[in-house]
């Protein structure tokens, strides 16, 4: 099933090179792009939007409060940051605006679309240049308590093979192609994995087992 894109980015040049890297992709349904966040709320309450690729550095209203604005709309629309800044403050602060990836502008084009594919398909995903600061916010996160060392989380031979490949950034048909199950079988492994973890979603369980080696 195709994906329609939004591209927010203040940068002509950015933004025509981002189009240009997602023209005839596969996955891409429509592509749209604008160059404030006020422009693409306006966009989003208009046409579907399945993907949102943010810049944070926009005029007016600034990326995270964009993706907050989006988020509250329709919190199934999956948003990828895009930036240029590692600031600690602007990363955190995306990730809790409820954004579903954070990648550098370095980012090669192609791997920008093997990302943008992922998070589409459910993975989460963080540059790894951002990941020590994403580490070090989670040692006084509510989900994660001071006593995790020491539980057991009983999982299964399997189920630790997907939450490694979790942490590693693939998603649920990918996890499924490697592993030669079905995409039901994945998704009942990670459901399992999740509950098993006392986590929400599948960044919370990444980010868990990478501080606590549970895998």
């Amino acid at each position: 099933m195709k994906k329609n894109i939004l591209i927010v980015e203040d940068h002509e040049l950015t933004r025509f090179g981002l189009k240009t890297a997602f023209e005839g992709v596969e996955f891409v349904g429509e592509l749209l792009e604008s160059e404030s966040a006020e422009k693409a709320i306006e966009i989003f309450n208009n046409t579907p939007i399945d993907i949102v690729i943010m810049d944070l550095g926009l005029p007016g209203m600034n990326g995270i409060e964009a993706t907050k604005q989006i988020k509250s709309l329709n919190k199934d629309v999956k948003i990828i940051i895009l930036t240029s800044h590692n600031d600690e403050k602007e990363v955190l602060n995306s990730l809790r605006a409820g954004a579903n990836a954070y990648c550098s502008k370095e980012i090669n084009p192609q791997r920008l679309i093997q990302v943008v594919q992922s998070v589409a398909d459910g993975a989460a995903w963080f540059d790894p240049s951002i990941a020590n600061i994403v580490l070090r916010a989670t040692a006084n996160s509510p989900v994660i308590s001071a006593d995790n060392n020491a539980k057991n989380y009983d999982l299964t031979t399997r189920e630790s093979q997907i939450l490694k490949l979790m942490t590693e950034g693939y998603s649920n048909m990918e996890i499924a192609q490697i592993l030669v199950i079905s995409i039901n079988t994945t998704k009942a492994h990670v459901a399992n994995i999740l509950q098993k973890l006392e986590v929400d979603d599948r960044l919370q369980a990444a980010l868990k087992a990478l501080k606590y080696k549970i895998v």
